[in-house]
């Protein structure tokens, strides 16, 4: 690895920052990775189009879930969608920029781009959020679970690490516009020849896979597993996967809880 990539790997990463609902502190917020970087967690956190091209923190498509708004967030700019409050707490939406701010370096990052899952694979806005993580002064990579997104990114600046985000991909609404061939390739990661990931990114619960596991021991790409929350998730994780991707406890201080 990479002194970077190995820096991103060094630590367990809090999914979303280190949020706790129930005490109202909300995932991707600015309190939530404020939390993660008290503790020297590397972070992971999302990132969706807004209607004039920038990258907002957020994981859902639509804002009702967690905020105090309602419709998409690629159908609002920037401008609008900064001045929405969180559901809980005192915390607004916000940009990768101003988390590029607050984070300044002190720990990892990981941005997993959220695809629409359209043709054109978003192609101004993830070259935007590459250039905007080639600009960042701290450890930083991408990811997505869109191919196509990870061979934009390699186009626009191959250097800026990058991740593919994978798991089972069984039949159901994430995979609705896949065929069944097109499921086998994300599921055993064959884009690599044309994505060229710095890593992988799989779902705890669908390993071991053949892909994944052929590229980590044979090819030696490093891979994080999602989303680690129980003590059998954990042991499962420390047996196929390089470091977790973990919510719900401190990987540092107690075994995972169940949820």
């Amino acid at each position: 690895m990479t002194p970077e990539l190995e820096a991103i790997f060094a630590r367990p990463i809090a999914h979303r920052g280190y949020h706790d609902a129930d005490n109202g502190i909300i995932e991707n917020t600015p309190t939530a990775i404020q939390h993660a970087i008290d503790k020297n967690f590397a972070i992971e956190v999302d990132v969706q189009e807004t209607a004039d091209g920038e990258a907002l923190v957020f994981h859902d498509y639509t804002l009702e879930r967690l905020a105090e708004g309602t419709g998409r967030v690629i159908d609002l700019a920037a401008s609008e969608l900064t001045s929405i409050h969180m559901k809980t707490g005192t915390d607004k939406l916000w940009l990768l920029n101003d988390l590029f701010d607050l984070v300044d370096g002190r720990v990892p990052l990981v941005v997993e781009i959220k695809s629409l899952m359209r043709r054109d694979a978003q192609m101004d806005f993830v070259r935007h959020v590459t250039d905007q993580v080639a600009g960042y002064k701290g450890p930083a990579c991408i990811k997505s679970f869109d191919p196509d997104m990870l061979s934009i990114a390699k186009a626009r600046n191959a250097s800026v690490l990058r991740g593919i985000v994978a798991d089972g991909a069984e039949p159901g609404p994430d995979y609705a516009r896949y065929s069944r061939v097109d499921r086998f390739i994300l599921r055993h990661i064959l884009h690599a020849p044309r994505t060229r990931p710095h890593f992988i990114s799989y779902g705890v619960k669908d390993l071991p896979k053949a892909g994944p596991s052929l590229l980590r021991s044979v090819f030696k790409v490093p891979l994080m597993s999602w989303t680690v929350r129980t003590t059998e998730q954990r042991e499962k994780a420390d047996r196929y996967a390089d470091q977790i991707v973990f919510e719900g406890f401190d990987p540092d201080r107690s075994a995972a809880r169940s949820l």
